[in-house]
């Protein structure tokens, strides 16, 4: 199978490429903006006639929540219209899609973990791109399926276990909020739920589906940025603040946690509970 990675220099992109020698059966095409322009569509026809593509693996996006506020025409550019680019040629080639989407597809209002058929309400211009490139992939013909994530840290780029991990370092306390309530996500838990989906098309759906992906458990960003002291054993005081106390530019949603039964039950996907992931990441930095 010939499968395209989009956003390789991303954190999700990089995981994949990591693991991607555990995958024999697989030729991979990484690419980020130098070698694919995924925005410009004829760029992506032309890859296309180059290479046989049976699967892309979309993890490109414009992830800068608060820049998009003020950068609309280009969160949409990445998030939305190179999503609608990238259907419409893996149309005409007969390619599968997996697209990575995000729990910020939802407004946060709600008090149980969000299932894939619950209203969406995007509060911020990321999150209504995002919903936006959803649409693009579900309402396609090719063979797709979107997966909507949440908090998503590597070993790779830039996070905010990373930040946090810096900062603890450089201070003795840090203020982190503590009413914003989901689940941290392993990009390495993510990329392998990814590869192996990939290795069982023979369950996919025969109509374009959503599923939900982070790591098992529920916590604010006070409690992940404990655990990330305690696990590295640095002395930093963690003061809680609320969100009011730290305004930015782009809305957040105040409870984003996913229900991840679907995923499990249809591909029996491995996960494990976020600070268990969390620990296998700080060991690998």
């Amino acid at each position: 199978m010939n499968i395209l990675v989009t956003g390789k220099n991303g954190q999700l992109g990089s995981e994949i490429n990591a693991l991607s020698t555990q995958y024999s059966d697989f030729n991979f095409h990484f690419t980020d903006i130098e070698e694919l322009d995924i925005t410009d569509k004829n760029a992506i026809d032309n890859f296309f006639s180059l290479n046989k593509i049976d699967l892309i693996i979309n993890c490109a996006a414009y992830t800068a929540v608060d820049k998009a506020e003020d950068d609309i025409i280009a969160a949409n550019k990445v998030n939305n219209l190179s999503v609608r680019y990238l259907t419409e040629v893996a149309e005409q080639y007969y390619s599968r899609i997996i697209h990575i989407s995000t729990d910020y597809v939802f407004d946060g209002k709600h008090y149980l973990p969000y299932k894939e058929t619950d209203n969406t309400n995007p509060i911020s211009v990321y999150g209504k791109t995002k919903l936006n490139g959803e649409s693009h992939v579900i309402n396609s013909k090719v063979p797709a399926l979107v997966i909507r994530t949440s908090w998503v840290y590597s070993q790779f780029g830039n996070n905010f276990v990373k930040t946090m991990l810096r900062l603890g370092n450089e201070r003795e306390n840090i203020g982190v909020i503590g009413d914003q309530i989901g689940t941290p996500t392993n990009a390495n838990d993510l990329a392998k739920a990814c590869l192996d989906i990939a290795s069982k098309t023979e369950l996919w759906s025969k109509k374009n589906e959503i599923y939900h992906f982070s790591n098992l458990g529920i916590c604010s960003w006070y409690d992940f940025a404990n655990e990330i002291m305690k696990l590295s054993d640095i002395n930093c005081k963690i003061n809680q603040i609320e969100t009011i106390d730290y305004p930015t530019k782009a809305q957040r949603p105040q409870y984003s946690v996913l229900n991840k039964k679907k995923i499990t039950e249809q591909f029996g996907i491995d996960n494990f509970h976020w600070s268990d992931s969390l620990q296998k990441m700080i060991k690998a930095i």
